[in-house]
């Protein structure tokens, strides 16, 4: 299905052999509203209103039907501003006869399209607002934690966390919590590389070997160390660095 914006009060819609297959839909059918015809035209205004903002609430529209040939046809949908212009421009249309492009389509229901687009807006409205209440709430989510390594060291005691804080609060400033095991009592410092460098990283887990043993740790381990382990601080490298 192509849509076309002519103006700000005009679209085209190019309806071809495989979008009428793709819903199971004859010619003929459009104009009897039946649910073939309602889903046909529930997504061309879907389409136009997402593509291009085409709104008519509470405007009537105007449908032109240009045959290309017997399997497809342009329809081109006109809000009308002037409701007279329904009593001079649209008339109802005819069985498709011959090949020329400016021949028109005649059917008995062809003003049951009109009504049927008017209802259709509304739904067009609705699916437009929701798309763009989904696209607000993925902007105003907070932005994902940059990824980075993630270590933990094994500390026996406080003093050496002290020390090894001291060391780093000048210049690591990425996230960092400081653990004690319920059982053995010992301390487990995680730090993250966060927006740090490689070298930068690097030399943080140097300078922490000093005073224990490392390893390389998940966000998943981290998890579980906040469920069954006491969080001692959420941001030892900065507390502790400071005494």
């Amino acid at each position: 299905m192509k849509i076309e914006k002519i103006n700000e009060n005009q679209i085209r819609c190019t309806l071809t052999r495989e979008d009428l297959e793709n819903h199971q839909i004859h010619l003929s059918e459009l104009a009897y509203g039946t649910d073939k015809a309602k889903q046909l035209f529930r997504d061309m205004m879907q389409q136009a209103q997402l593509q291009f903002g085409f709104e008519a609430d509470n405007i009537p529209l105007m449908i032109e039907a240009i045959p290309l040939s017997t399997e497809s046809i342009i329809l081109i949908i006109t809000k009308v501003t002037d409701p007279e212009e329904l009593d001079t421009r649209f008339s109802k249309f005819a069985p498709f006869k011959g090949n020329s492009s400016q021949n028109s389509i005649e059917f008995d229901g062809a003003d049951s399209i009109l009504d049927l687009i008017q209802k259709l807006k509304g739904k067009a409205k609705e699916a437009a607002q929701q798309i763009a209440a989904e696209n607000q709430k993925k902007e105003s989510a907070p932005a994902p934690e940059p990824e980075g390594l993630v270590r933990l060291y094994s500390f026996d005691t406080l003093d050496d966390i002290i020390s090894a804080s001291k060391n780093l609060s000048g210049f690591y400033h990425e996230k960092n919590a400081l653990y004690r095991d319920q059982i053995s009592g010992q301390y487990s410092l995680v730090i993250h590389q966060g927006d740090a460098s490689a070298e930068e990283f690097n030399k943080v887990c140097n300078i922490l070997s000093e005073y224990a043993s490392g390893r390389a740790f998940t966000k998943a381990g981290e998890a579980y160390l906040n469920e069954h382990g006491d969080v001692i601080s959420a941001d030892p490298v900065s507390f502790f660095g400071k005494l």
